[in-house]
């Protein structure tokens, strides 16, 4: 109980200005001298989600369970980029703001919260393509949905996916401060852990056992649900 103390959620709720601010910030930062600024919110889904279909669709001849293969690489990246920019993000936290962190006082959580956040918008570009993907593939005829009520999963997942990769980023952002390699091995680790998630392949296509480690992974079923 007194550690949930400590956190003073209901403290956030003052500084919602604050974790604007740091969201512009992150916006500004992340595009600021580049000649396409925020049209690599949709380029990059779009030149990755191309990738993806040519190695593992194409050369390597991976199923997708009957979905056309852009779809179901840009609907798996879509949940992956948001999971591993939030977890690398959010592990930079106290080392890349250590310099305010120290002349001024503010809720920790605010930093990485904004980054969750800035996250999100960049999820909403590419699940808004997704979408568009969607409907184009259905008026063509190519694939036919039966998406039911399924789509109000949709908030729950995403949830899921932030507030794991929120806390990993918490943990791997405190040990960093004492142990900088972390930082490295992050991004290093989250490049492997995405071949031990079903992204670029389904479960169905995995023997039982197989099947059974890899759900082990948490971030598996989110995935899994999710396309």
């Amino acid at each position: 109980n007194n550690m949930w103390n400590d956190i003073k959620l209901g403290e956030l709720l003052h500084y919602k200005d604050l974790i604007f601010l740091f969201v512009k910030k992150n916006f500004a930062v992340q595009y600021k001298q580049t000649i396409l600024g925020p049209l690599w919110f949709i380029l990059n889904p779009l030149l990755t989600t191309y990738i993806y279909t040519l190695i593992f669709g194409g050369i390597a001849g991976i199923s997708t369970e009957g979905v056309p293969q852009f779809l179901f690489y840009l609907a798996s990246y879509s949940l992956w980029m948001y999971f591993s920019t939030c977890i690398i993000q959010t592990s930079k936290t106290f080392t890349g703001n250590a310099s305010i962190l120290g002349k001024v006082y503010f809720p920790r959580l605010v930093m990485p919260i904004s980054t969750i956040i800035f996250s999100l918008i960049n999820l909403f570009v590419v699940l808004a393509m997704l979408i568009i993907t969607m409907f184009i593939y259905f008026l063509r005829g190519d694939f036919i949905y039966n998406i039911g009520l399924r789509w109000l999963m949709l908030p729950i997942l995403v949830l899921q996916t932030a507030t794991l990769s929120l806390g990993c980023g918490i943990i791997v952002s405190a040990l960093t401060t004492k142990y900088r390699d972390l930082a490295v091995l992050v991004e290093f680790g989250v490049q492997l852990l995405m071949f031990a998630t079903p992204v670029v392949y389904p479960v169905s296509s995995m023997s039982v056992k197989m099947k059974r480690i890899v759900m082990l992974n948490p971030m598996a079923p989110v995935m899994n649900n999710f396309r």
